[in-house]
């Protein structure tokens, strides 16, 4: 069996210490203003990650795609829910964005597997 989403955090999480330990004033405030964008506010976490997600599609980053599938299924959203999202990252971005869709799906497949269900 794949750890393809364990795999990730594991890689995200090094490389992110790794950019970090750059102790670049301008990189280290990106890296905040992302962190803090998600975080909640007149909009809920859920809502935020779902626009991530539709973004990150529409914008063909699998790697952003990973990242928000897994902050979705974290949330508790249910997969009718984030195919929802799906859906409109398909129809923003076009055709294009089929590839995505399908790595997309892979991950969410994955992340049902790999990540206990929030309770």
């Amino acid at each position: 069996m794949s750890n393809r989403i364990t795999e990730f955090n594991a890689y995200r999480t090094k490389m992110n210490d790794r950019i970090k330990g750059l102790n670049h004033l301008g990189i280290n405030r990106y890296f905040n203003l992302d962190t803090r964008a998600y975080e909640e506010g007149a909009l809920d976490k859920k809502t935020k990650e779902l626009l991530g997600l539709v973004a990150s599609m529409v914008l063909r980053c699998n790697d952003c795609i990973d990242y928000h599938i897994i902050q979705c299924v974290n949330c508790g959203l249910n997969n009718e829910e984030i195919i929802e999202a799906f859906n409109i990252a398909l129809v923003v971005g076009g055709s294009i964005v089929i590839p995505h869709l399908r790595h997309a799906v892979e991950t969410l497949d994955q992340a049902r597997i790999e990540i206990k269900p929030v309770d």
